[in-house]
Order: C-alpha cells, then sequence, then structure tokens
C-alpha cells in the first residue's frame, strides 16, 4: 500500500493550487483526479475575469497550473476514488485500482454538470447533446444549435458557439438571465442568437441515433444538431457521503476548510459557499494547504 503525507483528491484549479503550496512547504503529496488535470475549466472557452490575464482560454490556464506542478516534481495519478476509510491518525482512499494511506487529505474533487434528465439524454451525449461547447463546438461548424440556460457559463458558450454555428437559439426557463450584465448585453446584440425564454426542453428528437430537433413547453419546436446543456452543476461527493457532513450534496467545511473529519479538508466547487469562481479556488486551495502544513506538525 503506497503511504503518503497527504493526498488531494481533484487536480483542478484548487487541487493544484494545494499540491503546489504543499509540495513548497515539504509535504510528501499526491495528487489524485479520475479526469484530465484541470477540471471544469477545460470546458470554459474564454476566461476574462482572472487577476492577471486580460483574456485566456481554460485548457491553457490549466496547463499551465499542470506545467507548475510537474515543475515541482509533484506525483499525477489517475484514479477513480470510491470511499475513505477514517483511522483517526490515518485514512485509507480507496479507488478502483489502490488503496493509498494518508494522515491527511484534501478533497477538491469539483462538480459535474446537472442533466435535463429526459429519458434519451445519455444515450445522445457525443451524438448532438455536450455539456462542452469549448470541447465540441467545431463538430456544429454552419450549423443550428441550442443552448440550454441562463447564467454566465451558457451565455459565454452561446457567444462562443455564435461565431462557430448559423444559429444559436438560447433556451432559458426564465424571463430574466442569471447572468453579468455584459454577457447579456452581448447576447442581445448578437445577429446569430435568437432567444427563447420562458420555456423549457420538452423533449430532444432524434433520427438516425443522432439529435435532429427539440420541442419546447411553449410549443415550438426547433430543427438543431446540437444541444449544448448548462443549466448548473452537481458536486462530486459520493465517494465521501457516508463519511463527511454535506448540505444539498456540498461539503460543509469551517473557516480552516477543515470537514467535521480531523484531517480531512476541502476547497474548490466541491464545498458549500456563495461564490465558485477561479479565484476563490486558488485561495481556498491556498488556505486548506496551509491547515494540512499546521495539521501535520
Amino acid at each position: 500500500m503506497k503511504n503518503v503525507d497527504c493526498v488531494v483528491i481533484g487536480a483542478g484549479v484548487a487541487g493544484m493550487t494545494a499540491s503546489i503550496y504543499l509540495k513548497r512547504a515539504g509535504v510528501d503529496v499526491l495528487m489524485l483526479d479520475q479526469g484530465v488535470p484541470g477540471g471544469q475549466i477545460n470546458r470554459t472557452s474564454m476566461i476574462e475575469n482572472y487577476p492577471g490575464f486580460k483574456q485566456i482560454d481554460g485548457p491553457t490556464l490549466a496547463l499551465n497550473m499542470f506545467d507548475q506542478t510537474n515543475a515541482l516534481d509533484i506525483p499525477y495519478q489517475y484514479g477513480t476514488v470510491e470511499s475513505i476509510e477514517n483511522l483517526g491518525n490515518e485514512k485509507i482512499v480507496h479507488t478502483d485500482l489502490e488503496q493509498i494511506r494518508a494522515k491527511a487529505i484534501i478533497i477538491a474533487s469539483g462538480r459535474k454538470p446537472r442533466e435535463l434528465g429526459l429519458p434519451n439524454e445519455n444515450s445522445l451525449v457525443g451524438h448532438g447533446i455536450s455539456y462542452c461547447a469549448y470541447c465540441d463546438g467545431m463538430l456544429y461548424k454552419d450549423q443550428d444549435v441550442v443552448v440550454v440556460g441562463g447564467g454566465n457559463s451558457a451565455l459565454e458558450e452561446a457567444l462562443y458557439l455564435a461565431d462557430i454555428c448559423k444559429t444559436v437559439y438560447l433556451v432559458h426557463r426564465r424571463n430574466t438571465y442569471r447572468a453579468d450584465d455584459i454577457f447579456v448585453q452581448k447576447i442581445k446584440k448578437h445577429p446569430k442568437i435568437i432567444e427563447k425564454l420562458n420555456t423549457e426542453v420538452k423533449e430532444i428528437r432524434e433520427k438516425e441515433e443522432k439529435v435532429s430537433e427539440i420541442s419546447l413547453t411553449n410549443g415550438e419546436v426547433l430543427s438543431v444538431t446540437g444541444v449544448f446543456i448548462y443549466i448548473g452543476q452537481l458536486p462530486e461527493t459520493s465517494f465521501i457521503k457516508d463519511l463527511c457532513t454535506l448540505n444539498d450534496g456540498y461539503l460543509v467545511v469551517n473557516n480552516h476548510l477543515e470537514t467535521n473529519i480531523p484531517g480531512i479538508y476541502a476547497c474548490g466547487d466541491v464545498i458549500k459557499k456563495d461564490l465558485y469562481q477561479i479565484s476563490t479556488a486558488v485561495g481556498e486551495g491556498a488556505i486548506a494547504a496551509s491547515n494540512i502544513i499546521k495539521y501535520l506538525k
């Protein structure tokens, strides 16, 4: 069984930040993730509110951070965490590949996209349904697509797709958006974006196992080849739900970012908080790491 001082579960912004601070303090740290480093920012086409960068795309920022962890020789390992066993001063992280013994743990597992919940949604992922415009947008060049959602992510990705696609329908269940005004004004002025407010997606229809059109609750039917869904996120806490205190699925932490279990800390999008931004994730990663350092001493 592998032994380390601290396992950081999640290699997103918060996880990589925490790992950098831990390594620089001489802590034997292992970074563990079931996906590519960077997490959700890999799905972001353009970032314009992170200090130090007037504009940068998500994958580039993620790669910059990962390069920094590599420069510090922080080990990165693939694995899906299935459960955590609390042995008091030690914890056992059970993954689908092995078990890892650690003195402390930082959970930075982030969130995953919320689904519409329609019957054929999962089967059409990759066949017309996507949760990442930046990843899949070019597959729909000069075609008609739908973006579902009303927050910053939905409007940002609608603007991104409008530079690629023929028409972008923006479907939102309310008559007002939950996005920053700068994005709302851009949406309303863009000639290729058509707003569909006060309505929801009722059905996704398919032809030859690909999206062909959608029907809305207002009775409209839109002929589209792509549906991009941005209706929120769900925290990745299934592996810890029987051990740590949760609120709406999010981990509850104190001012030191420690959970109800001594030695288990959490940061980033997986915790219950008011603001989910790259800048807050960076700060929380640093705070969690500094408190882990104190805990280990």
